[in-house]
């Protein structure tokens, strides 16, 4: 199994932050077309990406401000199944801004290339957000797969 690790700095604080990754309305101004999040342990994480992509999974922990963790997979994907694999983000206060470590584990070793390039490209649109600006239209929000 394959697992990802990204940090980015977010010119934001981690209250800020924090909602961007737990309030369903937030969470679409940087990834995904429609969200439904219920952010306590057990709590539902859905998110459509796009129009065939759906990704499932639920909350796990959450330490407001500090640290989320939930389970993430693809409706019907045949190897990154719903709720399969976890991902862990932690948040560090960095003077005006925030420090953001990704960890996405449990990956399988084919798929580490594209979840890659997908959080790259999120965590960028991300940064852009919770700096108080617009990253314009989502590339991915009309992409196939998933």
């Amino acid at each position: 199994m394959g697992e990802i690790e990204r940090e980015v700095r977010i010119e934001a604080s981690p209250e800020t932050v924090y909602s961007l990754l737990t309030d369903a309305g937030e969470i679409t101004k940087w990834m995904g077309v429609e969200a439904e999040l219920d952010p306590r342990p057990g709590g539902v994480y859905r998110l459509r990406v796009n129009p065939q992509a759906l990704a499932l999974g639920e909350f796990v922990e959450l330490d407001p401000l500090k640290r989320v963790v939930y389970t993430f997979g693809w409706d019907g994907h045949p190897t990154v199944g719903a709720g399969s694999t976890t991902v862990e983000l932690t948040l560090m206060q960095d003077g005006s801004g925030t420090v953001l470590k990704l960890v996405h584990r449990d990956l399988p070793g084919d798929e580490v290339e594209q979840h890659t390039q997908g959080w790259e490209h999120f965590l960028s649109r991300l940064e852009v957000v919770g700096a108080g600006g617009d990253p314009g239209p989502d590339p991915m929000a009309s992409a196939g797969g998933g």
